[in-house]
């Protein structure tokens, strides 16, 4: 939290409680304001991170695709504060030749991580873990397709307990090459055994 800030963020949990009808000082509640604010330390520490952190690449002569799915994620969505939970698969194609570079692979969990670790809406969490891969290494293309549930339409307003939600951030080659792009999708739709 900003030390600059006049409000004590225990004090905000405080007001919380009470605005949804509840007792901050009652014996279950008395020690939540402290555990709510570490707590957000630990799920909005993106906004203490740049993706120039991750820059684990590797030279390598690699130039077919390569892919990582299922990388889990909780966020927040900025609009009601509540969560949304999902998975997180990124592709790309390396450049050739010299200078050629790769992604060292847990760092794409580390990116994907870092965005979803903010308030969030799904779609600017797509496009930025693609922005932070093509600032990265410059990759002949990028895809990245994230799929989550979200609370704030699962457990309140239409209450769609079984909605998902699938967003596709497409960059250079599977944005203008529709093979390489249904390659890519066939990759990132393919079932292994333990799934």
């Amino acid at each position: 939290m900003d030390p600059n800030d006049p409000l004590d963020p225990e004090d905000i949990v405080r007001a919380m409680i009470r605005a949804i009808g509840d007792d901050p000082e009652r014996e279950g509640l008395k020690d939540t304001p402290k555990r709510v604010v570490k707590s957000w330390g630990e799920l909005f520490s993106g906004y203490a991170q740049k993706p120039e952190q991750f820059k684990t690449v590797f030279s390598e002569a690699h130039d077919q695709m390569i892919v990582c799915r299922g990388i889990e994620f909780a966020s927040f969505c900025e609009h009601h504060m509540l969560p949304f939970i999902g998975t997180i698969s990124i592709g790309y194609v390396p450049k050739r030749g010299e200078g050629a570079k790769v992604i060292g692979l847990s760092k794409l969990a580390r990116i994907a991580d870092m965005y979803a670790k903010r308030l969030q809406i799904q779609e600017r969490l797509t496009s930025q873990i693609a922005d932070a891969v093509v600032e990265l290494i410059s990759p002949y293309g990028v895809a990245v397709v994230v799929e989550a549930s979200h609370t704030c339409m699962t457990m309140r307003g239409v209450g769609k307990q079984r909605s998902r939600m699938t967003t596709s951030e497409m960059r250079g080659l599977f944005r203008e090459d529709a093979a390489a792009r249904g390659e890519m999708l066939q990759l990132l739709r393919q079932r292994v055994d333990h799934e």
